[in-house]
């Protein structure tokens, strides 16, 4: 069959509709996020089969987000151009390979290729789904996209924690049983994506779409680069436990159980999913605030429980920093994305995206180096006192940027607050929520 041939019948399949679409998409990327979070209640029987370091575990870890990093730099925005379809049946064929590296994995170096190829995937994928539920949100609701996708990723990462602690306490082969599960769902999902509509048709520019770059608006920005030293905050307190809450839980608070780990990352994912839904329908730069300060305190609690000891304590500090979390990302990502007009949200979505999973990576890895010096409860302590100072000037700036935001409409009620000029109309519907 021609090229031509197979291109007339591919444009001839049925079309699932965009309401159906909207809710699929949303599932594969909850999906995604379910894979990200999946190896580390294994970490600990890698680490006990294998014998490798605490600093070597923090570079599995890493090495996902450093991947995922680069996919987004580099192919974060190319949705814009070449349309979601296509870049997100390419992210789900490089998903299937990462899933049968980690069926495969006989040590530690099969299983950093397994998390990086895994991360080049969710990257790539992240833009495009992101932005296709922007694009499919329902008419007249602004903040539905991006409540959907700062609430997808959590409930991804909760349940992928979870579900796979549960398989590696009670059911047989702990290695390799929930990567089969998962390899079979992609493998669904993949042969899914030729039936999805297409929401972002193809423009030119997909070369120079390629340069790394961090591509947020010029509109955007200054409100963008007063709320991106909290995500970094955040998502740094997210990789801190998603490498090394399993052994926090272990050794300082002398838990034990594979499902412990799993259970710290569902503790936190989880109530910052249920905060997402709880906040979704009030003002979000009250909630991004609000959020950020709810991070505070239940950071904490984390070092008060650390200091006693106390695994009570510690899970209560835990669900309240978790609830931060994820209203702080919602409000975020309310308040930021709307700005952007429909050809600019991909590239928007992977700089927030960029700024996340940087606070994600890195820090976990110093930490990592840090434990095999000053031990995993000093690390933990300096660690989590660093964000914590970090949120707390981010918080101030976001503060003062209001006042003087407030400060240019009472003084000149025609303008608009800076970073809000130009907007497309959804973003003018959005500010005027907000206000």
């Amino acid at each position: 069959m021609s090229p031509m041939s197979r291109m007339s019948r591919m444009s001839q399949l049925p079309r699932f509709s965009r309401g159906f679409t909207f809710w699929l998409i949303a599932t594969v990327q909850a999906l995604l996020l379910f894979a990200s979070s999946a190896p580390s209640p294994l970490y600990g029987v890698y680490q006990a089969e294998w014998g490798f370091s605490a600093t070597m575990l923090t570079a599995v870890f890493a090495v996902y987000a450093i991947a995922l990093l680069a996919a987004l730099l580099v192919v974060g925005g190319i949705s814009d151009h070449v349309g979601r379809r296509k870049v997100l049946g390419a992210s789900l064929a490089v998903e299937v390979v990462s899933m049968l590296l980690f069926l495969t994995a006989d040590g530690v170096g099969p299983l950093l290729a397994a998390r990086a190829v895994q991360g080049l995937a969710t990257g790539a994928a992240t833009g495009a789904t992101s932005s296709a539920l922007l694009d499919l949100q329902p008419p007249g609701r602004p903040r539905f996209g991006p409540l959907v996708n700062s609430l997808v990723p959590l409930v991804g990462l909760a349940f992928g924690a979870l579900g796979s602690g549960v398989l590696v306490e009670y059911a047989p082969a702990p290695k390799t049983l929930v990567y089969a599960l998962l390899l079979v769902v992609f493998v669904l999902a993949a042969l899914v994506v030729p039936l999805l509509p297409e929401t972002s048709p193809r423009r030119p520019g997909v070369a120079a779409s390629l340069v790394p770059r961090m591509a947020v608006p010029r509109q955007v920005r200054p409100l963008f680069l007063t709320v991106a030293p909290c995500l970094f905050a955040v998502w740094a307190v997210g990789g801190l436990y998603m490498s090394l809450g399993p052994s926090i839980a272990v050794r300082t608070l002398h838990m034990s159980g594979h499902l412990v780990g799993g259970l710290v990352i569902f503790a936190q994912t989880g109530s910052g999913a249920l905060g997402s839904l709880l906040r979704r329908k009030h003002p979000p730069r009250r909630t991004m605030t609000l959020g950020f300060a709810a991070f505070l305190l239940g950071i904490g609690a984390t070092l008060g429980a650390l200091a006693i000891p106390s695994p009570a304590l510690f899970f209560i500090g835990i669900v309240i920093a978790g609830y931060g979390f994820g209203t702080g990302f919602l409000g975020a990502f309310q308040t930021i994305a709307p700005l952007a007009g429909p050809d600019e949200r991909a590239g928007l979505v992977a700089g927030m995206y960029v700024v996340c999973y940087l606070g994600f990576s890195v820090p976990a890895v110093v930490a990592g180096l840090a434990v095999q010096k000053f031990g995993l409860t000093a690390t933990t302590t300096v660690y989590s006192v660093a964000v914590m100072v970090l949120a707390v000037v981010a918080c101030a700036g976001l503060l003062v940027q209001e006042r003087r935001e407030k400060g240019a409409v009472a003084g000149a009620p025609h303008l608009r607050p800076p970073g809000a000029q130009p907007a497309p109309p959804a973003a003018r519907a959005a500010d005027s929520d907000q206000r």
